[in-house]
């Protein structure tokens, strides 16, 4: 399901991964952080990566990669990290580097994309002058079963040493 508007978002922040411009829509973006060292998350889903401390808050961070299935790569000082809030569920993107935020102009949104299979991340099309970008939905990144795993791991104690 959609959650976006017919219209599509307003606003796409473009992003790379694997050398592939990708996008997500601003309206779930909180900010964008340079990459730092992560802890590591006992009995999380493989697509959670760590936990990052941001400024106190403990926020889960899912690698890309892995989730588009991408070949990996050790994290890096220069990559960066997209902090998304999903309604109650905030957490962190980690890709190669934000490339900047793109406002739609009508005509630049399409929807098709979601009826293909194999899709089931991509909310739609941005259609900007410089090529096309697929806009993910964040919502869609994690599945129930791995929402709950996540949810039972960040409930644990922490282990002890």
């Amino acid at each position: 399901m959609n959650p976006f508007p017919e219209a599509g978002p307003r606003e796409v922040l473009v992003f790379i991964l694997d050398g592939q411009r990708c996008g997500v829509p601003t309206e779930d973006v909180r900010e964008i952080v340079r990459a730092a060292s992560l802890t590591a998350l006992p009995r999380a889903p493989d697509v959670v990566e760590g936990l990052l401390d941001l400024r106190g808050e403990v926020l889960p961070v899912l690698d890309l990669r892995r989730r588009f299935r991408r070949p990996a790569r050790a994290l890096s000082p220069q990559d960066h990290f997209i902090v998304v809030c999903t309604g109650p569920r905030r957490f962190v993107m980690r890709v190669d580097r934000a490339e900047g935020f793109h406002a739609l102009a009508p005509g630049e949104w399409d929807v098709s994309p979601q009826s293909l299979p194999g899709v089931g991340y991509v909310a739609g099309v941005a259609k900007l002058p410089d090529g096309m970008v697929l806009v993910h939905d964040p919502r869609a990144f994690l599945t129930e079963a791995e929402a709950l795993q996540l949810d039972t791991a960040l409930a644990a104690p922490p282990e002890s040493a």
